[in-house]
């Protein structure tokens, strides 16, 4: 099923937005979406959980919860399940990233030995929750 039009934002005055969260995802992974559809529209910028969680201390907290956890595990189901065509439901971008050679080196024996490709390391790297204290300040 291809979902083309944004869900509407749902946030409970009263419920857990946690499990709102978890209900919304699991309901559209359910009509089995492509990997994209499913990241734009649960995790993207206009995704449902950015919305529910609108400040950095609430994406933050949510990041760390049992729930996203499980979204994080049905997205990466589906990228399992992705065809080849994915990527003609929504236009890719291209990024350089500069990095030493002994990190590339590394990222590519690492695609190597996982079976994988270059770039679906990559993203599966990108799509992973950092730890603020990780990222170095400019």
């Amino acid at each position: 099923m291809e979902v083309t039009q944004t869900m509407p934002t749902i946030i409970p005055m009263n419920g857990d937005r946690k499990q709102e969260a978890y209900r919304v995802a699991n309901e559209l992974y359910a009509h089995n979406p492509d990997w994209v559809t499913f990241f734009r529209e649960i995790l993207g910028v206009d995704g449902i959980v950015r919305r529910m969680f609108g400040t950095p201390d609430e994406m933050a907290s949510f990041e760390t919860s049992a729930e996203y956890a499980e979204i994080q595990q049905m997205l990466a189901k589906l990228r399992e399940k992705s065809g080849s065509d994915e990527n003609d439901r929504e236009p890719t971008r291209v990024i350089t990233v500069r990095m030493p050679k002994s990190l590339h080196e590394s990222l590519r024996q690492e695609a190597h030995s996982r079976r994988t490709s270059m770039n679906k390391l990559c993203i599966s790297k990108l799509l992973q929750v950092i730890s603020e204290d990780l990222i170095p300040a400019e």
